[in-house]
C-alpha cells in the first residue's frame, strides 16, 4: 500500500495559532450526500442507493486554519466527517476487495453555505466549494489498523459535543467500502484522492467567532488510532458579489430550516398542518426511518406480555394504548409511529379544518412503509377515525397498521382489507361528529399514552405498547432471555413441579436452568462451527 501523501506548501499562520499541513494531495475531492441512518432520520429522507458530488481541491485546508462567511450571508453549517485517503488505483473494484484501496481514514469537515444551495441545484460548488470549505487531518490514520465498521466520528462546537456516531452496519446505510466500490464502476480513483463519506445527525450552524473540531478515532483498534482533532476558526470575510456576474446568495424559511438541522433550532414556528395544501403535489415524505428488517422478526415473535414487562424492569409503566383491541383476532402488529391528533368537534373548525386534503388526509397519504398511524381521538368512540377508503390508502403505502383509541367506521370491509387496525370501538357516524382533524407528527396521546413519532408499536391479541426506539434493541433482547427460561420453566411444570421457587427459577432451580442454557450454548456453537 501506498504510503499517504503530504502537502507542506499548504501550511500557513493566522491569528489563532499554527496552521497543520494538509495531510493529503488529492486530485479529486468526492462527497456523499448521505451516508448515516441518524442524518437520513433527521432530514426525513433516506436514499436507496448512494450519490455524490465533487468539491475541488482548492477548498481544502489544513488543522488551525480559519474559514470565512462572507459577509451578507447567514447559514453557513458544518458537516463533521470520516475522509478516505486511497491508497492504490481502483477501476471496477469488487466491494470484498475495496477496502484494500484505501491507504488512510482522517477527520475532514464538509462545510456549506446554504445561502448558494438552491442556486447551485444539486452541484454544490458555490456552496461547499470555497476555499477553505474542506478541512482535513491533522494526522492519518493506517487503514490497516482498522475495522471500517468500528470508526467514530465526533465534532465539538465551542467545546460542546455536537456530533457523535459510527460506522457500524446499524450505523450506517451504506458500508463505507461501498463507496469505493460504486465510484469506481464510474471513474478510476486514483491515489491521494479523497471521499467524504457523510455527515451524521448534528450538522448545523456557525457563526463568526465560532471554533468548530472534528475527530476520527478507532477506540476499539489496538492502540486506540486517532486523527487528532481538526480545528477550524470561523471569521467575517468579504461578500462583494457582482450580480452581473452571477447568482446572489438568498435564503428562505426551507434552507433555514435544513441548515440548522430542524425549524425549532432555526427559530422557525412549527408547519401549520391546516394549511391549503395543493392536492396534485402528493404528501410530503415520512420522516421515520423503518426498522431493521430482523429486528422487526423478533419483535413478531415476541408477545407484548413479555415486552411489557422488560419496559417495566426498565423504569417504564405507562407504555401501554389502553382500551384498543385487533378488528381480527390473532392480529399482530409492529412499526413504527407515524402520529394523528384529532381536536373535539367544534362547527366553525370543522368547517375549516374539516374538509378537503385536511390532516388526516395527508397523515394517511404521507405514510410509509412499516409505519403504524397513531390517532389521538381522546377515547371518543362515538364516531370512525378512518373508514376502508384511508385503510385501504394506508395498506397501499406499505403501512404496518392502524392504532386508535376512537372508532372505525366500515369495520368489516376495514377487516377485509388486511390492514392490522386496533382501536376502541366500532361506529357508523362519519369524523365530525365528534372530531377536527388537527395535527400529524407531533407527540399524541392514544388510550393514555405518550407516543412521539418515531417510538416502536407493537400489538397483539393482549394489547398495544410503545417502545422507546432508543430501547428496543435492548427491550427485545431482554425479552427473548424471558421467553427462552419460560419455556424451560413450562417444561418442568409440565413434568408436575410446583411453581414455588421454580417461576421464577431461584436456588437450585436457578443452578439446574444456568446449566442447562450453558448447554444448549454450546451445543448450539458447536453445530455452527460443523456446518
Amino acid at each position: 500500500m501506498t504510503t499517504p501523501y503530504k502537502e507542506p506548501e499548504r501550511a500557513a499562520q493566522n491569528s489563532g495559532g499554527e496552521v497543520a499541513d494538509v495531510p493529503v494531495r488529492p486530485g479529486k475531492i468526492i462527497a456523499v450526500h448521505v451516508a448515516y441512518e441518524s442524518r437520513a432520520a433527521q432530514r426525513g429522507r433516506r436514499p436507496a442507493k448512494p450519490s455524490y458530488f465533487i468539491k475541488p481541491a482548492s477548498s481544502l485546508a489544513g488543522s488551525g486554519a480559519t474559514i470565512e462567511r462572507p459577509e451578507g450571508t447567514e447559514l453557513l453549517a458544518f458537516e463533521g466527517e470520516i475522509a478516505l485517503v486511497i491508497g492504490r488505483a481502483a477501476k471496477n473494484v469488487s466491494l470484498e476487495n475495496a477496502w484494500s484501496h484505501v491507504a488512510s481514514v482522517t477527520a475532514s469537515n464538509d462545510f456549506g453555505i446554504y445561502d448558494y444551495r438552491a442556486a447551485d441545484k444539486g452541484s454544490n460548488l458555490r456552496n461547499k466549494g470555497r476555499d477553505g470549505y474542506t478541512p482535513v487531518g491533522p494526522r492519518l490514520i493506517d487503514a490497516r489498523g482498522v475495522e471500517p465498521t468500528e470508526l467514530r466520528v465526533r465534532t465539538w462546537v465551542n467545546g460542546s459535543l455536537a456530533q457523535e456516531d459510527g460506522t457500524s452496519e446499524k450505523q450506517l446505510i451504506f458500508p463505507l467500502a461501498q463507496f469505493v466500490a460504486d465510484l469506481s464502476q464510474h471513474v478510476t480513483l486514483e491515489p491521494g484522492d479523497v471521499i467524504l463519506t457523510g455527515t451524521p445527525a448534528g450538522s448545523s450552524v456557525v457563526a463568526p467567532g465560532d471554533i468548530v473540531e472534528v475527530e476520527v478515532d478507532a477506540p476499539n483498534a489496538p492502540g486506540t488510532p486517532t486523527s487528532g482533532r481538526l480545528r477550524t476558526r470561523v471569521v467575517e470575510g468579504p461578500g462583494r458579489f457582482e450580480e452581473s456576474l452571477g447568482a446572489l446568495p438568498a435564503v428562505d424559511d426551507k434552507q433555514r430550516e435544513e441548515a440548522w438541522g430542524s425549524r425549532e433550532a432555526a427559530g422557525l414556528p412549527a408547519m401549520d398542518p391546516t394549511a391549503d395544501a395543493d392536492p396534485t403535489a402528493g404528501a410530503a415524505p415520512s420522516s421515520t426511518p423503518a426498522l431493521p428488517e430482523d429486528l422487526r422478526r423478533r419483535l413478531l415473535d415476541l408477545p407484548t406480555a413479555g415486552l411489557s414487562a422488560q419496559l417495566r424492569q426498565r423504569g417504564l409503566n405507562q407504555v401501554s394504548i389502553e382500551g384498543v383491541a385487533p378488528s381480527q383476532p390473532g392480529t399482530k402488529l409492529v412499526g413504527v409511529a407515524k402520529t394523528l391528533r384529532f381536536v373535539p368537534a367544534r362547527e366553525d373548525l370543522f368547517k375549516k379544518h374539516g374538509g378537503g386534503y385536511n390532516a388526516q388526509k395527508q397523515a394517511f397519504d404521507a405514510v410509509g412503509d412499516g409505519e403504524v398511524i397513531v390517532i389521538e381521538a381522546r377515547g371518543e368512540p362515538g364516531s370512525g377515525t378512518l373508514g376502508d377508503i384511508l385503510a385501504l390508502r394506508a395498506k397501499s403505502q406499505g403501512a404496518a397498521g392502524v392504532v386508535t383509541d376512537g372508532g372505525v367506521r366500515d369495520s368489516a370491509a376495514v377487516r377485509d382489507i388486511g390492514l392490522p387496525v386496533f382501536s376502541t370501538a366500532s361506529h357508523p357516524a362519519v369524523l365530525g361528529r365528534k372530531h377536527v382533524p388537527w395535527e400529524a407528527d407531533v407527540a399524541v396521546a392514544c388510550g393514555n399514552a405518550t407516543v412521539l413519532p418515531g417510538d416502536v408499536i407493537v400489538g397483539d391479541d393482549d394489547g398495544v405498547i410503545v417502545i422507546p426506539r432508543d430501547l428496543v434493541e435492548d427491550v427485545v433482547d431482554g425479552a427473548e432471555a424471558k421467553e427462552v427460561q419460560d419455556a424451560w420453566v413450562a417444561e418442568r411444570v409440565a413434568e408436575g413441579h410446583p411453581v414455588d421457587g421454580l417461576f421464577p427459577p431461584v436456588g437450585r432451580w436457578k443452578d439446574q436452568y444456568e446449566s442447562w442454557l450453558a448447554s444448549r450454548e454450546q451445543s448450539s456453537t458447536e453445530s455452527g462451527e460443523n456446518q
